[in-house]
């Protein structure tokens, strides 16, 4: 058998492998609640390498939690079956035919997809909604915006349950009503909910962009609360960003440790952000 020489290549892995120890120890047993959307969900080379990133994540001692969104399905699906909707404000009116495609595709066809992702990297995945073991129940946003639901009360024991079997849980944002109905919640505040109420090492929320930036277009990689909210008063902090970094200090405010909004669209993100010394996008702690 040739004897093979070493080169940069293997010296370099060798040595991220090495450097990455510490964090490695750190996070050993730790809760980490992902929220997954945008360009990761967007293809299937993007969900595997998602789904080999989770299942890393479990293989070291992490316990990760995947809570999912899926907005463009559902509109895909809402234009198919022609059915038409209403906006308020802006904002989508989930009627009752409506909350039925919400939960047939994001309980459905997503949640199913990311679960068989991660279990074809030798995980051990399970799709649930905030409906199941009464995880999320929840209080009508506004009752002009139909069956759209903020949790109101959380029972996160199915969750631990599942950590100690070594699953890894995979939530659609759906929440029960307080007489049975089914609420939409949107994904980030559903992350955040969950997060808050398993009191998280870490809520990651992945997106489109690369963090939070500051006046001159640069991103952050550190911050504090209240230098979230200065930049949401002086308007440096805008449009969509605004509901993640709210997300953020309602996460924060209820106990999880940190919140890190970065790029789902770069590569192992997830593992850039936990095991480097250099992370990956915004990091958010509390003053």
């Amino acid at each position: 058998m040739k004897k093979q020489d070493m080169n940069r290549d293997w010296i370099a892995t060798a040595a991220t492998l090495n450097s990455a120890l510490p964090y490695l120890q750190r996070y050993d047993g730790a809760i980490v609640v992902i929220k997954l959307g945008g360009h990761a969900m967007g293809s299937d080379e993007a969900m595997e390498s998602f789904a080999r990133d989770v299942v890393l994540m479990r293989q070291v001692g992490v316990n990760p939690v995947v809570v999912h969104g899926g907005g463009p399905m559902i509109n895909a699906m809402l234009d198919k079956l022609e059915i038409e909707s209403e906006f308020v404000n802006g904002k989508r009116v989930t009627d009752a035919a409506t909350v039925e495609v919400v939960e047939m595709v994001l309980s459905g066809v997503v949640n199913k997809r990311i679960v068989q992702a991660i279990n074809d990297q030798g995980g051990m995945a399970v799709g649930l909604s905030g409906k199941d073991a009464n995880l999320m129940i929840c209080e009508q946003t506004d009752a002009s915006l139909g069956y759209v639901g903020t949790p109101a009360r959380m029972n996160p024991k199915i969750l631990h349950d599942l950590f100690s079997h070594d699953v890894i849980p995979v939530i659609a944002p759906l929440g029960a009503g307080q007489n049975g109905e089914t609420f939409n919640v949107n994904g980030d505040t559903a992350a955040g909910a969950i997060a808050s109420a398993l009191k998280a090492d870490r809520l990651l929320l992945l997106t489109d962009v690369s963090g939070v930036k500051n006046a001159a277009g640069e991103v952050v990689t550190e911050l504090k609360a209240g230098q979230i909210r200065e930049m949401t008063r002086d308007g440096t902090i805008a449009g969509g960003m605004i509901p993640k970094t709210e997300t953020a200090l309602d996460a924060l405010h209820s106990g999880v440790r940190a919140v890190v909004i970065l790029d789902g669209r770069a590569p192992n993100a997830v593992l850039l952000e936990l095991f480097t010394e250099h992370g990956a996008g915004s990091l958010i702690r509390p003053d």
